[in-house]
């Protein structure tokens, strides 16, 4: 299953919206991402994000190994990293924060970014997440309840 995830996660083909996924926990998952905010998330992610994180979230290629600075560079966003271990609101944080001290470079983009704009750019990488990467990350939100 881990193989099938690694390989999967290596398409950065943006998936079907309505693609209904199977989790573990059982149930079909009914990916659906709102068209707009996608649009929005790309337009933002463009101007703000992707000098650092890829023109389509692919992240640089040593994002875990520290760098002469002792920093971790952008990881992926594309389902190819760790972003998918955590919640929309661990997420939002994150963008909103910045980088912990001592961690990696990222700017927190508070009062330059607005909450539909933050939440827009989630949802715009989330959307080009491979579907075994969504399906993972949904049954890990209902595990933890979004507690990451």
């Amino acid at each position: 299953m881990i193989l099938a995830l690694a390989l999967t996660a290596c398409d950065s083909s943006p998936q079907d919206p309505a693609s209904a996924l199977e989790t573990l926990s059982g149930p079909a998952v009914e990916r659906s991402h709102d068209p707009e905010l996608v649009v929005l998330g790309e337009s933002v992610y463009r101007e703000h994000c992707a000098q650092c994180h890829g023109d389509r979230g692919q992240g640089d290629p040593n994002w875990r190994q520290r760098d002469a600075e002792g920093m971790f560079p952008p990881p992926p966003l594309n389902g190819t990293g760790h972003a998918w271990h955590h919640s929309k609101q661990w997420l939002k944080q994150m963008i909103l924060n910045g980088s912990a001290p001592g961690k990696g470079k990222m700017p927190g983009w508070r009062g330059q970014l607005s909450d539909r704009e933050i939440d827009a750019v989630i949802e715009w990488f989330q959307s080009r997440w491979p579907n075994p990467v969504y399906a993972a990350w949904y049954q890990n939100q209902q595990r933890n309840r979004g507690l990451r």
